[in-house]
């Protein structure tokens, strides 16, 4: 399976205070947060976008649902970083209505064949 999202985005969506293992091995942790984001998308769109080729532009939103999910998990990981839990809170809950937003687009099938013939 191919990795739509780095992980720098998703460590920049986690926060300055996100937790120095997931900065300093970003490539290990955040890597496995990004493919089980991955799945969840693939799934709920019912289609495999890892392994489609995808027009750039319409392809910015899977990537936005699959690093924010990924930064949440990143989050949860250790929130001792953040100045207090309501700030961690806080970030996680706006990551999620983002992705949610977008789950909601990705499940219409009109959607996806859209962002596929694009």
């Amino acid at each position: 399976m191919a990795v739509l999202v780095l992980s720098g985005p998703t460590l920049i969506k986690a926060g300055a205070n996100v937790s120095a293992v997931m900065a300093a091995d970003a490539n290990l942790e955040v890597e496995q947060f990004i493919l089980e984001a991955q799945s969840l998308v693939n799934c709920v769109a019912r289609f495999n976008f890892s392994d489609a080729t995808l027009n750039a532009d319409v392809q910015n939103i899977i990537n936005e649902v699959v690093s924010n999910i990924a930064a949440i998990y990143c989050i949860q990981y250790d929130m001792s970083g953040y100045t207090s839990r309501i700030e961690a809170e806080d970030m996680v809950n706006i990551l999620r209505d983002g992705a949610l937003r977008g789950l909601s687009i990705l499940r219409d099938q009109k959607a996806v064949t859209f962002i596929n013939g694009a």
